[in-house]
């Protein structure tokens, strides 16, 4: 459902209102559905790599074979879309300790992997740096088959909480095109986007955009320090 119907209603209600938005795909979805990998690139859509197979968890998975699953899916990703993708995903967060070395090794500069903070961060690896993203909180298939307008209650009343009281904060939106790209949540995912657009001073970022404003901010931060230091 989500190659055939899904990500092609979700890729019309986002390009419709000139929204941009990341797509995390496995190897094996962009093999089966090419022309709707290449339909979100034309909506303005980025590619981000989401393992090759779901079912797939990389820490069941020496570093070895780790690095050909990731560079697998990559390829793939890369002959659909166009372009190398440039972030990553693990399925079920199925990573390990040398994964995010080997993701750069790869060519990656963020990954969504992160589970343990609210804010984007620069991490070192020893391939080196990677922009670590956190997750989501709150996804669609929590409601698909339950109450749909919970999906939009949680999200916006998220958003309410962090516009007032956290500036800069991050709000991660994450709909699956299976789940999420029935009219049930589709609809809601609507409400949620046509609900924060109507607050001044929101950015609606690609992740790529959102890595490279975070790796930008912690290059410049050694020299804020020592200029507070020379004072």
């Amino acid at each position: 459902y989500g190659g055939n119907v899904g990500i092609w209603r979700l890729a019309s209600i986002l390009s419709q209102r000139g929204i941009p938005a990341s797509v995390f795909c496995n190897g094996l979805s962009a093999a089966r559905y090419p022309e709707a990998v290449q339909h979100s690139v034309r909506c303005g859509l980025d590619i981000a790599g989401h393992g090759y197979a779901q079912d797939q968890y990389l820490l069941d998975h020496p570093p070895d074979e780790q690095r050909a699953l990731i560079r697998r899916s990559l390829d793939v990703l890369e002959r659909t879309s166009g372009t190398r993708p440039q972030g990553w995903v693990t399925p079920v967060y199925g990573n390990d300790r040398h994964t995010t070395g080997l993701l750069v090794e790869e060519g990656v500069k963020w990954h969504c992997d992160a589970l343990d903070l609210s804010l984007p961060r620069l991490e070192q690896t020893p391939a080196g740096p990677i922009v670590a993203i956190p997750w989501s909180e709150f996804v669609d298939n929590r409601v698909q088959r339950g109450n749909p307008r919970a999906y939009f209650e949680v999200y916006a009343d998220t958003f309410d909480y962090l516009y007032a009281h956290e500036h800069g904060a991050l709000l991660h939106l994450a709909v699956h095109a299976h789940f999420g790209g029935t009219p049930l949540v589709a609809a809601m995912l609507q409400r949620i986007l046509d609900h924060v657009g109507r607050f001044a001073g929101v950015w609606f970022a690609r992740h790529g955009e959102i890595a490279r404003h975070t790796a930008e901010q912690a290059l410049d931060q050694p020299a804020l320090t020592a200029h507070f230091r020379r004072r």
